[in-house]
C-alpha cells in the first residue's frame, strides 16, 4: 500500500501542525497578553496558509486516485481526505489566510466590546468576518446555499432544510412545556457565599469523577468556556461567578463531555483524519448528555446538594428535592449558555435563522443588533437591556463559526438518543449518579460512540451506538416526562 502509507504519513504531519493551530487559538483566549493580539493574528494567519497548501497539495489528488483500503478504519480515512481536500481546493488560499487573520484578531476586539457593552466597536470586524465568511460560502457551495456549505464545516451532510425541519418539530411542544412552567409556581433560586478557588477546586473534583484525565489536559478559566485538543493533549476552560456556582460547575460539565469524547477515541487513531469526534453535532450529544441528563439529573442533584454544601454551607434551599428544583428551574433569561433545557433550543432556532440570513445577504450586519432584539422579544417576553446580554453574548460569530449553532440542537436530539439506549442497556445509572458516580453512563458513551472517533458519518455515528436511527422522540419525551414532574 505504498500510496495509502505516503498519504498518510503526509496527513500525520497536517493532522499535527492543526493541533499546534488550535493550541494557539487556546493560548489566545486563556494567558496570551492581551498586547500581543496583532502579532497573534499573523502569526494564526501564517500558519494557516501552511495547512492550506498541505490540504490543497497536488500529490494529494495523486495519492487519493492510487491508494486503497485494506480495511474500515482505511476507507474512513480516505473519505475524511477527499472530503476536505475538496473543500479545500475551492478555497483560495489568500481567503483562508485572511480569514485567519481577521477572526484571530476579532476574537480579541469582541472580548473587549462585549465587556464594555461597545456595540459599535464590534460591529466593523463583524462586518468583516461576514464579509469573508460570505465570501467562503460562495466558493464552497459553487452556486448553491452558502449557509448549507459552512455548515459542512460542523455536520458534514447536515443541511438547513433538515435543521429547520428538526425545529419545527421540536418547537409546538418545547413552547407547551415553557407555558406550563411558567405559569406554575417559581422554583426556588440557590443563594451563598461561593468563592472562586472553592468553586474551582469543586468542578475539578467532579470533572475527574466523569471520567477527564488531567495527565493530558487542565482547567482554565476563559471569557466564553470552550474545549480544545485532541488525543494526548485536551483542554479545558470554565469560567466562575461568585454568585452563581452553576455557571462554573455546569459549564465544567459541559466541557468535560466534549474533552471525555476525544480522550475516549482509540489511540490506534492518533493523528489520523478520524482520531477525532465525527461532528460538532455528536460533540454536543456527550456535553449535553454529560451536564443535563446526567449532571441535572434528580439522582446526581441528590449527591451534589451534599458535596456543595460541605463546601459552601447553607445553600439558601432546604431540601435535595428544592435543589434539583432550583438547578432545573424554567425562567426566560438572556443566556444561552446559562439556559434551562427548555429554552436553550429556541435561542438556538433565533440564531440559527439569522445567521442564516446574514450568510444569505439577507440580512446586514448594520442591522444585526435591531433584528435580535426584535426576535428576542417576541421569543422570550424579555426586551434586550445591553449588547453583552443580546447578540455579542456569544464568541461564535466573532471567530467565523457561522453554521455551528444548530449542532447545539441537533446535539440535544443525539444526546436523547444516546441516554435512553445508554438506559436501556445498563442497569443502576440513577443508583451510581445518586453517589456522584457518573462512569456506568460514561463508560456506556465510550465503549458505544466516543472510541469510534470519525470512523462512521455523524447520523451513522449515533445510529451504530444505539441501534436505531436518530429521532426527537426520545429528547421530547424526556423532557416531557422531566418538567411535568418538576411543574404539576
Amino acid at each position: 500500500m505504498p500510496a495509502y502509507d505516503d498519504l498518510m504519513a503526509f496527513q500525520r504531519t497536517t493532522q499535527a501542525l492543526g493541533e499546534v493551530a488550535g493550541r494557539t487559538g487556546w493560548d489566545q483566549e486563556t494567558f496570551m497578553p492581551r498586547g500581543a493580539a496583532p502579532q497573534r493574528a499573523e502569526e494564526m494567519a501564517a500558519l494557516e496558509e501552511v495547512l492550506h497548501a498541505r490540504r490543497t497539495d497536488p500529490r494529494l489528488g495523486d495519492w487519493l486516485g492510487e491508494a486503497h483500503a485494506p480495511d474500515a478504519v482505511a476507507d474512513a480515512n480516505l473519505r475524511e481526505i477527499r472530503r476536505v481536500y475538496a473543500r479545500s481546493r475551492k478555497v483560495p488560499a489568500r481567503l483562508a489566510a485572511e480569514l485567519a487573520r481577521v477572526t484571530s484578531l476579532a476574537q480579541g476586539q469582541w472580548a473587549t466590546a462585549r465587556a464594555h457593552d461597545d456595540a459599535a466597536a464590534f460591529l466593523p470586524v463583524l462586518a468583516e468576518v461576514v464579509r469573508l465568511r460570505r465570501e467562503e460560502g460562495q466558493a464552497l457551495a459553487e452556486g448553491g446555499d452558502p449557509y448549507d456549505a459552512l455548515m459542512q464545516d460542523y455536520e458534514p451532510g447536515g443541511s438547513s432544510d433538515a435543521m429547520a425541519a428538526m425545529f419545527d418539530a421540536m418547537r409546538p411542544r418545547l413552547v407547551a412545556l415553557r407555558a406550563r412552567a411558567l405559569d406554575a409556581e417559581p422554583a426556588p433560586h440557590v443563594s451563598g457565599t461561593f468563592p472562586k478557588d472553592a468553586q474551582l477546586a469543586l468542578a475539578a473534583e467532579i470533572a475527574g469523577a466523569y471520567g477527564y484525565d488531567f495527565q493530558r489536559g487542565r482547567l482554565d478559566l476563559a471569557v466564553h468556556p470552550f474545549s480544545s485538543g485532541s488525543g494526548l493533549d485536551v483542554r479545558i476552560t470554565t469560567r466562575v461567578d461568585e454568585a452563581d456556582p452553576f455557571n462554573c460547575l455546569y459549564s465544567t460539565i459541559h466541557e468535560v463531555g466534549h474533552a471525555a469524547y476525544e480522550q475516549g477515541v482509540d489511540p490506534a487513531y492518533l493523528l489520523t483524519p478520524i482520531g477525532k469526534g465525527a461532528s460538532m453535532g455528536v460533540h454536543e450529544s456527550q456535553s449535553r448528555s454529560y451536564e443535563n441528563q446526567m449532571g441535572r439529573s434528580e439522582a446526581y442533584c441528590g449527591w451534589l446538594y451534599g458535596r456543595m454544601r460541605d463546601a459552601f454551607g447553607d445553600l439558601g434551599v432546604g431540601s435535595a428535592r428544592d435543589f434539583y428544583r432550583a438547578v432545573n428551574g424554567v425562567r426566560s433569561g438572556y443566556i444561552r449558555t446559562e439556559a434551562d433545557e427548555l429554552h436553550y433550543n429556541l435561542h438556538i432556532m433565533l440564531r440559527f435563522d439569522l445567521e442564516r440570513a446574514l450568510m444569505r445577504g439577507e440580512l446586514e450586519v448594520a442591522d444585526l443588533e435591531a433584528a435580535w432584539n426584535d426576535r428576542f422579544a417576541a421569543d422570550f417576553g424579555v426586551a434586550v437591556d445591553r449588547p453583552s446580554n443580546g447578540f455579542m453574548q456569544d464568541v461564535h460569530w466573532s471567530v467565523g463559526l457561522m453554521g455551528y449553532f444548530p449542532t447545539y440542537s441537533l446535539g440535544n436530539l443525539y444526546a436523547g438518543c444516546l441516554m435512553a439506549a445508554a438506559r436501556r442497556d445498563v442497569a443502576g445509572i440513577d443508583d451510581a449518579l445518586a453517589s456522584g458516580d457518573p462512569s456506568p453512563a460514561t463508560g456506556w458513551m465510550r465503549e458505544h460512540l466516543q472510541r469510534y472517533g470519525s470512523l462512521r458519518m455523524p447520523a451513522e455515528t449515533v445510529a451504530h451506538a444505539t441501534g436505531e436511527a436518530p429521532s426527537a422522540e426520545p429528547l421530547l419525551a424526556y423532557l416531557e416526562a422531566k418538567f411535568t414532574d418538576l411543574y404539576p
